[in-house]
């Protein structure tokens, strides 16, 4: 259980509705074990007065059989009255342990959930989707079942045990010993089989993870699936992974099926220890018939709390199988540290000192000694082949990986002095694969405000070139985009993400390939709002097309992630390279 110690925080955090639980658990036990007791004394009582109802009269038997029934009626009464307050307390123990475990699992979802949210991008990388949602929905999920009626019916049983051997060992040792005879072969089996259903579930939750994120995947890329029409070899290779998943489960559902009636034989075997022996005891006169029942009734009293120890066993190895894989998770550190909490100004200056990038997921080198410098206000624009580096520059911008060698500065400081946060608040940064919540068009533009008002979505909106097509939507600004916004073009996903970017009011725009599903006319009607109104902002754009950068500041070309040109258009077509050949192609094209 060293993985399931880490929730003892939660259990301190707590403490009253455990505490209160426990005494509630240890109350409703004590009126039971009073029951047995009060029928001990009901069925003695009952046995004496019979001895002598042979030599009494009929008036004295008329007597005796009203103060018997009456007596029986009290004893009667007494019980009932033990056994109400044994229910009231077993209402409030489950309204103090599970209401606890509801408590903590929002705990702990929530705290799963803003962990995942600080790991940088590397662990995004290499980690499916599917293995994480199993993590925050399934593994949380059997952490609770242990937090609540894993601790509840765990305590009970410990109570229920002690109570019940004191009580049996006060009135009786030699019939105790006979009753609890068969337990240490019950632990045992307990101890055996525990480790085998430990293993087995976490073999079920590892497969269960390659499901979800097999599901995950698929229903993802449905539109590819369908076009291509591999429906089929999806579901077969489905199919095969569920074939995997049931043979798992089916393999511990048999431990479980084996391990239930083995415990129930071995309490089986206690009532008839105590039925023998107790006999043999009556008849030489050392005990009751009524401390013989009372033994039955107690055996059977723990007959649930020891049948359910393979319950809880298996719920404390699930859990633990469980929080072993959310700890796995909560350890994991993000390799992006913020070390600056302070709030100001980002001018958007910009520099590259040999900077060299290798993705730490795959190994690709990205970026090579890469240098160059862009004062406040620049435009600038970044062109090369595909899987040149160009979409990195802007993910190192936004801090999203640092850099393997070299340094950024930002007005002058190293971006890893900055206040990240500040940096992703004040950059905005339209990446090349654009993001899109299911949600309203209104709701996605004015995703990286705190508050948004009807008129300034429009406006923004308007700015990039939106707008109108929005309008003519039944549900205009109202109108749900579907999952990733798969209800709109690609053309339209881009202008929303650029109008979500330009609301932010940024000190600095980074557009990596933003433009490339938008017609020349609408990407020169966008790149004049950064002319007109982020004329003293800095302004990167990451693009393909060369015909469109005559009024740039700068211009990189990438290759191989190298700089290899620099300047503006005119220098660059002066020098007869890389650009140049682009730009006479793009222009012939265009004719």
């Amino acid at each position: 259980m060293k993985n399931l110690f880490t929730l003892n925080r939660y259990f301190v955090k707590y403490k009253w509705h455990l505490i209160l639980g426990i005494v509630f658990v240890s109350t409703a036990n004590y009126f039971s074990i009073l029951i047995p007791q009060k029928v001990r004394e009901a069925l003695d009582f009952v046995h004496d007065k019979i001895k002598g109802y042979k030599a009494l009269s009929a008036t004295d038997s008329e007597v005796f059989y009203t103060e018997l029934g009456q007596d029986l009626l009290i004893f009667g009464l007494i019980v009932t009255g033990f056994a109400i307050i044994k229910g009231i307390m077993m209402y409030y123990m489950r309204q103090t342990i599970i209401v606890m475990s509801r408590y903590i699992e929002y705990d702990i979802r929530k705290e799963v959930f803003s962990h995942i949210q600080t790991l940088d991008q590397s662990y995004m990388r290499t980690h499916q989707t599917g293995d994480i949602m199993a993590r925050i929905s399934e593994d949380v999920s059997k952490v609770r079942e242990y937090l609540g009626p894993g601790v509840l019916y765990g305590i009970n049983l410990v109570t229920l045990f002690a109570m019940t051997i004191y009580a049996m060992v006060k009135v009786d040792l030699t019939l105790t010993l006979f009753a609890l005879a068969p337990l240490p072969i019950l632990s045992i089996s307990i101890y055996y089989v525990s480790n085998l259903i430990n293993a087995k579930s976490l073999s079920i939750k590892q497969q269960l993870s390659r499901l979800t994120s097999t599901a995950q995947e698929t229903y993802s890329g449905i539109r590819v699936v369908k076009s291509y029409v591999k429906e089929d070899p999806f579901a077969e290779h489905f199919s095969k992974e569920s074939d995997e998943f049931r043979t798992r489960s089916l393999a511990l559902a048999k431990v479980e099926a084996y391990f239930q009636p083995l415990m129930t034989l071995l309490v089986s075997m206690s009532t008839l220890l105590v039925v023998l022996v107790g006999g043999y005891q009556y008849f030489d006169g050392k005990l009751s018939a009524g401390t013989i029942a009372e033994f039955i009734l107690y055996v059977n009293m723990l007959t649930w709390p020891v049948t359910a120890i393979g319950w809880i066993a298996s719920i404390v190895q699930e859990a633990e199988a469980s929080q072993a894989r959310l700890n796995q998770l909560l350890d994991e550190k993000s390799i992006i540290t913020n070390h600056n909490q302070d709030v100001y100004p980002i001018l958007g200056e910009v520099e590259f000192k040999d900077v060299t990038f290798i993705y730490p997921n795959t190994g690709v080198k990205a970026l090579n000694k890469v240098s160059f410098k862009i004062q406040k206000g620049e435009r600038v624009a970044i062109l090369g082949r595909t899987a040149s580096g160009k979409s990195t520059i802007g993910e190192l911008l936004t801090r999203m990986f640092d850099v393997t060698e070299g340094q950024i500065l930002i007005d002058g400081k190293d971006i890893k002095d900055h206040n990240v946060k500040l940096i992703r608040e004040r950059v905005a940064y339209v990446p090349q694969d654009v993001f899109l919540f299911s949600d309203t068009i209104s709701a996605n533009i004015g995703f990286g405000v705190q508050k948004t008002v009807p008129e300034e979505v429009m406006k923004y909106a308007a700015y990039a070139s939106i707008r109108n097509e929005i309008e003519n939507l039944p549900l205009k600004f109202d109108t749900m985009v579907g999952e990733r916004g798969v209800t709109l073009s690609g053309g339209q996903k881009q202008r929303i993400s650029i109008a979500r970017a330009f609301i932010k009011k940024p000190d600095m725009v980074i557009l990596d390939d933003a433009l490339s599903a938008v017609d020349t006319n609408t990407e020169q009607q966008i790149l004049s709002f950064l002319d007109e109104e982020l004329k003293d902002k800095t302004a990167i754009i990451i693009t393909h097309r060369a015909n469109n950068l005559l009024n740039y500041d700068k211009i990189f070309i990438l290759e191989d992630g190298s700089i290899t040109e620099e300047g503006t258009h005119q220098d660059l077509i002066k020098n007869d390279g890389f650009y140049s050949s682009i730009y006479q192609q793009q222009m012939m094209q265009q004719v």
